[in-house]
């Protein structure tokens, strides 16, 4: 843990570790003239593209989960259905076993014998086979009608389970398109740059996430936020913090490349927490904390649809998984916007 205090430590001052550190940070001069403006116009053109790619990428990796949840369901309900089938020819062994029986008797009813039988102790020895017949034939035939209506159901839940397996991978597919997409446009956009302007859109993009973190730290947020991380938060840093310097890759869960939400995921699978794969299930299904009750180890979901997600660090900073082209890294977690913190292991913090 001492490794990432270091790192945090290191950061604290590029990020501006309170609002007065951020105040005296000088505001980022852009060059002048239309040149500027057109650095701008591209740099918001391919971050809206990357974004795009991103809300793709959480449908894609929720689809996905879907789909291993589908196909893991329909082998359980496949075999049930052949346990079932099996029960079922059992049981219609045994029903053709009595109407066999019946059969070698001539077919006359046990109330018949019953009626034709002279000697009392044949008599009730007559009636109690007699009722212990219709109770077996009575059995059979109740579960035989049970046992058909289950395999029923079972095989319209499969034929359900299957529509839905079907839906999902339209849904991966689709979502596949569109990132593959949206990443090709934007990586040409980036192309048509000299290496002097790939070098300003850089930091046109650094610029601005300076900008909106100043304004974050200016409006005293972290004079409330002061908890210290879990034990279990301390080991999720720590695996989220060495993993800092390897690729976004949309999709990907790592050990050796991530997306935003598979960071967050393998991170807290260390720490001994399964939390969902997507950032918005993060958002959906993990206990909500204010802000200023945030602690180091808690997520932060960004943007109105929650599909971006970064860990608390302290001091201001997150680590994430930015986006294609970028590697895993530190920055300001008010670069982006806020919608809000969720907590993997929820109790108060230490």
């Amino acid at each position: 843990m001492a490794v990432c205090t270091a790192v945090v430590l290191c950061v604290t001052g590029v990020l501006g570790g309170t609002a007065t550190a951020a105040q005296r940070t000088p505001a980022p001069t852009p060059p002048p003239g239309g040149d500027a403006r057109h650095l701008d116009e591209v740099r918001k053109e391919i971050e809206g593209l990357y974004r795009t790619a991103e809300r793709a990428t959480e449908e894609y990796n929720a689809a996905e989960e879907q789909v291993q949840l589908q196909q893991k369901k329909i082998v359980e309900l496949a075999r049930t259905i052949d346990a079932a089938q099996q029960r079922l020819a059992a049981l219609k062994r045994r029903a053709g076993a009595l109407a066999s029986a019946q059969y070698r008797t001539g077919g006359i009813p046990p109330e018949a014998k019953l009626v034709l039988s002279a000697d009392p102790q044949v008599f009730l020895a007559n009636a109690d086979l007699a009722r212990k017949g219709q109770q077996a034939v009575k059995g059979v035939i109740s579960q035989l009608t049970h046992l058909k209506s289950d395999l029923q159901d079972y095989a319209e839940d499969a034929s359900h389970r299957w529509e839905e397996l079907e839906a999902n991978r339209k849904k991966k597919d689709a979502a596949r398109k569109e990132i593959n997409d949206k990443i090709d446009a934007a990586k040409e956009l980036e192309s048509r740059l000299a290496a002097k302007e790939k070098e300003r859109l850089r930091k046109l993009e650094d610029d601005q996430a300076l900008l909106a973190q100043q304004k974050w730290l200016d409006s005293g947020v972290l004079k409330d936020i002061g908890n210290k991380a879990s034990e279990q938060g301390k080991k999720a840093i720590s695996y989220a913090t060495s993993q800092i310097g390897k690729d976004y890759v949309w999709g990907a869960v790592g050990p050796d490349t991530f997306d935003c939400s598979g960071l967050t995921l393998r991170s807290w699978q260390a720490a001994g927490h399964t939390i969902p794969r997507t950032s918005q299930e993060q958002w959906r299904q993990l206990p909500r904390v204010p802000l200023k009750d945030m602690r180091p180890g808690d997520l932060i979901i960004y943007f109105s649809d929650a599909s971006h997600v970064g860990m608390y660090l302290g001091d201001g900073a997150i680590v994430h998984a930015p986006r294609p082209g970028r590697q895993v890294t530190i920055t300001g977690a008010g670069s982006m916007p806020i919608l809000g913190v969720v907590r993997p292991d929820g109790g108060a913090a230490d």
